[in-house]
């Protein structure tokens, strides 16, 4: 490689490993727990999401009558929730 090129100073030494030359030190391994930690979250999405793909292949099956009955459920829900937070809150 050419010194014109050469993106470190001209007094640090050329460096064998991957990077710009300019760390000191090598990243710590993560240690157990955080990567069991990361393991699970992975699973729980994962699992998440076979579900809901699951949950709506049977909702697009339902015939009309219930999905009107469910949308008008969720509708109310949805409405109760917001008149608790807004008794909550005074709003």
């Amino acid at each position: 490689m050419s010194e014109s090129f050469r993106t470190t100073p001209h007094d640090q030494p050329w460096s064998t490993s991957p990077g710009n030359g300019y760390q000191g030190s090598e990243r710590p391994a993560p240690s157990d727990d955080e990567a069991g930690e990361a393991g699970k979250a992975v699973l729980v999405g994962v699992l998440g999401g076979l579900l809901s793909a699951a949950a709506y292949m049977i909702y697009r099956r339902l015939p009309d009558e219930q999905k009107q009955r469910l949308h008008a459920q969720a509708r109310q829900m949805v409405q109760e929730r917001i008149t608790d937070l807004r008794r909550n809150f005074n709003i």
